[in-house]
């Protein structure tokens, strides 16, 4: 099992919500968050005063997937979250050793 993390821009998310559907996942979990890569944020006028925004809103998606969905799902968050511009966001796959169903006990790929 693996567990697919992918930082995106808020507006993309109906988009990557429907192209995971599409290709057969699951659920996902979605998460609200704040942060910066290359970009560094940017300044805004408020009043009249100049102010950096160090913290853009993002979006965190987190799923959990057999091995043999991986490929089909990295490629669609990254082709529907794609924009072309800075800020686009990130996807980190990492192993998952065990999941466990509360509900019934399951586990392996029967939780997920």
């Amino acid at each position: 099992m693996k567990k697919i993390e992918a930082i995106i821009k808020p507006f993309k998310l109906d988009e990557v919500k429907d192209a995971l559907n599409q290709v057969g996942l699951k659920g996902i979990t979605v998460l609200e968050a704040k942060g910066f890569g290359r970009q560094k944020g940017h300044t805004e006028l408020y009043r009249g005063a100049e102010y950096v925004v160090d913290f853009l809103p993002k979006v965190k998606i987190e799923l959990i997937i057999e091995d043999e969905m991986v490929e089909k799902a990295v490629e669609a968050i990254r082709s529907s979250a794609h924009t072309g511009r800075i800020g686009d966001g990130k996807i980190f796959v990492s192993q998952i050793e065990d999941a466990i169903r509360i509900r019934t006990g399951e586990r392996g790929d029967a939780a997920v």
